[in-house]
């Protein structure tokens, strides 16, 4: 067991996921309390909705009048604020420091979830888009004052998130899609992490090694969430992770914007478009945004096909870990041994594992999927809170001077263009190959 066993990130990550996680399902299965966070109900001022996105809008003004909004306003920070500060706590932090600065990066994230809310903003842009953006503004205006500083934790926010949402990665998700899904995401996704590293190491000639990997990471598997991963398991610099990230995020929001419309374009199916949003576009959010612009069908394959991919990134941590231990980064004076691949490991990762086995196997057979999706209800607010948390921290730890400085002459975006180029191709071939109905019957996605 490693010294200071308590004091780690990962490990901190593990046990305030596992606490929420725990509460949730308490709260769900026994009725014994509101566990309930904060969430903005679409909004608008101006504009006049039609049809049935009507039904769903609520003037802002009634929701902040209420008060079981506010309610879920303390409930929300007080939960996050305590659990995430006794991790501080157990890291040697500052909690002095770390409060207020806490207090005041929620109060950021309130506005970002805010904004996004709005109908017209909200159906363009995802919150976390928003969150990014909102801190790359203050980065690269005025600046990010001292004091807030002890709170811009972005590895600590989106381990704890990935760990939650390693809840809602059902193994029953491979069953709905059976070989399809596998053969789109499992499949693809590796060779195109191969490709981009043999393209940025052999062909580009980038020095920066775990760089590359965890671009190439982010690009074929889900963006951020994989890039954290997998930049912690080949000791990736936190100035080269925030540059993956950056990439990542700004061509996702092109993606999901432009990919509906060009399969919109070339009369590709429903199931198919779907298929291919979830292979290629990044982020799980903006998967769900994109294939709903095609119909529910899509969407429905869409989120399928990305849920499918998000299993992957437990598997490829580990293997980045041994590859970077045993040969990347090896030294030929000593051998290495398990003890350095635990060590390497990105420990969170066995949070996750955890969360989705618990999820499959224990949960689900003994009280239903209903209640596994109503524990995921409670669960993907407090993910999505994490989420905006560590989101407003890139933004807020990104400087566009010293990202410049970063792209070794405007390689790392060619590796990106290139390796998402690739990824593009390579998955419309698979999807082509399993769903266009040519070899293999279509699936029913009721």
């Amino acid at each position: 067991m490693e010294a200071k066993f308590w004091r780690k990130e990962d490990w901190q990550a593990v046990w305030i996921a596992g606490v929420l996680i725990i509460l949730a399902c308490v709260s769900v299965l026994t009725g014994w309390f509101d566990l309930s966070a904060l969430k903005f109900s679409t909004w608008t001022l101006g504009e006049t909705v039609q049809g049935a996105a009507a039904s769903k809008i609520v003037p802002l003004g009634t929701q902040l009048s209420s008060g079981a909004f506010w309610i879920k306003t303390i409930r929300t920070v007080l939960i996050l604020g305590i659990l995430f500060t006794l991790g501080i706590k157990l890291q040697g932090g500052k909690v002095r420091e770390y409060i207020p600065a806490f207090a005041a990066l929620f109060v950021l994230s309130f506005v970002v979830r805010l904004i996004s809310a709005e109908f017209t903003l909200n159906r363009y842009l995802e919150w976390a888009v928003w969150a990014l953006l909102i801190g790359l503004l203050i980065s690269n205006t005025v600046g990010v004052p001292k004091w807030l500083r002890p709170a811009v934790k972005t590895e600590f926010y989106i381990k704890t998130g990935l760990v939650v949402m390693g809840f809602s990665v059902l193994f029953s998700n491979i069953a709905k899609f059976g070989l399809y899904g596998l053969g789109i995401a499992w499949i693809v996704t590796p060779v195109v992490m191969l490709f981009m590293w043999w393209f940025g190491t052999k062909v580009l000639k980038i020095g920066n090694k775990p760089l590359v990997m965890t671009l190439s990471a982010a690009t074929s598997v889900c963006g951020t969430s994989a890039a954290i991963a997998t930049g912690a398991a080949c000791n990736c610099k936190k100035t080269d992770l925030t540059l993956a990230v950056s990439i990542s995020i700004i061509f996702t929001v092109i993606m999901m914007v432009f990919e509906p419309i060009i399969i919109k374009a070339v009369g590709m199916s429903p199931i198919m478009g779907g298929a291919l949003i979830g292979g290629t576009v990044d982020s799980t959010g903006a998967v769900a945004v994109a294939g709903s612009v095609l119909g529910g069908e899509a969407e429905k394959a869409a989120v399928l096909v990305k849920m499918i991919q998000n299993i992957l990134i437990g598997f490829i941590a580990f293997f980045v870990a041994i590859f970077f231990a045993t040969r990347v980064d090896r030294d030929s004076t000593r051998k290495v041994g398990a003890s350095e691949i635990w060590k390497r490991f990105p420990k969170f990762i066995i949070g996750f594992f955890i969360a989705s086995l618990i999820a499959s196997f224990v949960i689900q057979p003994i009280f239903g999927a209903d209640q596994v999706g109503a524990i995921n209800k409670v669960l993907d607010q407090f993910k999505n809170w994490c989420f905006v948390l560590a989101f407003l921290s890139i933004g807020l730890d990104t400087n566009f001077k010293e990202i410049a400085s970063q792209m070794h002459g405007g390689k790392v975006l060619w590796l990106y263009l290139i390796g998402q180029t690739f990824n593009i191709a390579l998955t419309f071939f698979a999807v082509w190959l399993l769903l266009s109905g040519v070899l293999f019957p279509i699936p029913a996605l009721s």
